[in-house]
């Protein structure tokens, strides 16, 4: 199994056990026909919506966790 198969394994809860719990994901979305950046929990859970990426990393920062942006 190479590493990128052994990614797509972890569980939620091996997330959480690693420190993920203090990382939001970014990502480009369509939302109501609009261009938005939705954020989401390490586990893949939405979190949030913001009208731009400089507000979505603000938001995360505000909120104390570390941002990553997804492509």
């Amino acid at each position: 199994m190479n590493i990128a198969e052994k990614l797509r394994q972890i569980t939620p809860q091996d997330l959480a056990a690693m420190g993920m719990q203090q990382v939001a994901y970014i990502r480009p979305a369509i939302v109501n026909g609009v261009a938005a950046f939705t954020i989401h929990s390490a586990d893949g859970t939405q979190i949030g919506i913001a009208p731009s990426r400089d507000i979505a990393f603000a938001a995360v920062l505000q909120h104390e966790l570390e941002p990553v942006s997804l492509h």
